[in-house]
């Protein structure tokens, strides 16, 4: 799963010190949320939870976490351990790494989810998102941040930083998108460098998080012939799939336009291929979209999508995400029912009860351990989910 940490709250002793991806104007409040589903705080201690100007029906005051805390981040690993979760690729967004207090807190996550991984004996990776980076210093961050990593923070020298090929894993999620940064012969020159051109202790091996469009240049990807080059040069090819179908059947078209027709072209090449599923979408708060834009339906969509990625044949599958609660994609333990949610919000929020199921908050944990045993071939590829929510 992707892990993206980046929530901070005022008050939490991080450089940042203010409400981060939780509230809009440092406003912990209804009207700011910039979220549209509430992660289940039961098991978080009161040392670790920060009050927002909203309460639950109890009149308890509605809190939420900051992951610059190294307890709160071993707690998320220590779910991933107990779903039997492989692990997760931490976001690092290359637009923060000039800015000093937002690298500072960016590094004190890294240390957490180093801490989380080696703890829970999960595996860790970065990948970078390079969403609003300058252009023309773009391959310069990457290539000096990553030396940062490896030289000073020293993240792959961890047991659990994940290796793919003998070499250790960098994702770069972003380039060849229409609306993000970077020119083919930039891109060729960061995927050289990681490659094969930097010193040997640098180079690794390349995951390219491009568009769903990336083998037909249209859609999200840039059109310029000279990204075809570009994708096929990558270790691992991800296209990004969040938002491309809303429905089962849709889902199954994609399977066949995309999944199969990307393996199909990439297994000559021996590229590897890491399809995208996602379990649902929301986006009000941030984007005024509608609430529970594509419904989750108690897990069917999702799964629908991992067996369509496993039967197309997939050996490995990115799962957006474990804690993206601002696209409603989190699939960590999330509010389930209306009554979980803040009064004030309840009108404004996905809790995972929403489509008619009765579910555990960690309801979509125990589905991710169903796909991955599914994925390694432990249980038998089936359309249908094999755990079944309890209906109302």
């Amino acid at each position: 799963m992707g892990y993206q940490g980046w929530f901070a709250c005022a008050g939490d002793s991080s450089p940042l010190n203010n409400w981060k991806h939780w509230f809009g104007n440092n406003t912990p409040d209804a009207s700011n949320l910039v979220i549209d589903m509430w992660p289940d705080m039961g098991e978080v201690p009161a040392n670790e939870a920060f009050a927002t100007r909203m309460n639950y029906s109890d009149s308890r005051a509605a809190t939420l976490y900051s992951a610059y805390n190294p307890s709160t981040v071993i707690r998320h690993f220590k779910w991933m351990q107990d779903n039997r979760l492989d692990g997760v690729m931490l976001q690092r967004f290359t637009s923060e790494l000039r800015d000093p207090p937002y690298k500072a807190f960016r590094d004190q996550l890294v240390r957490n989810v180093r801490a989380g991984a080696e703890a829970c004996g999960r595996v860790f990776c970065v990948m970078y998102d390079i969403s609003n980076s300058n252009e023309a210093t773009l391959v310069e961050d990457l290539k000096n941040d990553w030396a940062y990593l490896v030289d000073t923070l020293r993240i792959t020298e961890s047991s659990l930083y994940l290796r793919h090929r003998g070499k250790p894993l960098l994702a770069i999620w972003g380039l060849g998108f229409t609306n993000r940064p970077g020119t083919p012969a930039q891109a060729m020159e960061i995927i050289t460098h990681f490659k094969s051109g930097a010193p040997a202790k640098y180079q690794a091996t390349l995951l390219g998080g491009v568009p769903s469009n990336w083998r037909t240049l249209d859609g999200w990807s840039k059109t310029d012939a000279a990204w075809a080059g570009v994708y096929k040069s990558f270790d691992v090819v991800s296209p990004w799939s969040v938002g491309c179908y809303a429905d089962d059947r849709e889902a199954d078209d994609f399977k066949k336009s995309r999944i199969a027709a990307d393996l199909k072209q990439l297994s000559p090449l021996k590229v590897d291929y890491m399809p995208v599923v996602f379990p649902g979408f929301s986006w009000k708060n941030l984007e005024n979209g509608p609430l529970n834009q594509i419904p989750r339906r108690g897990g069917r969509f999702w799964w629908r999508q991992l067996y369509n990625a496993v039967s197309a044949g997939s050996t490995m599958i990115y799962c957006a995400m474990f804690d993206e609660v601002n696209e409603g994609t989190a699939m960590f333990k999330l509010a389930a029912d209306k009554q979980d949610l803040p009064t004030q919000a309840q009108d404004r929020l996905v809790y995972l009860n929403i489509d008619g199921e009765i579910l555990p908050s960690d309801w979509y944990l125990g589905i991710a351990d169903q796909g991955a045993r599914m994925l390694r071939g432990d249980i038998n590829v089936t359309p249908s989910l094999p755990i079944k929510p309890e209906r109302r």
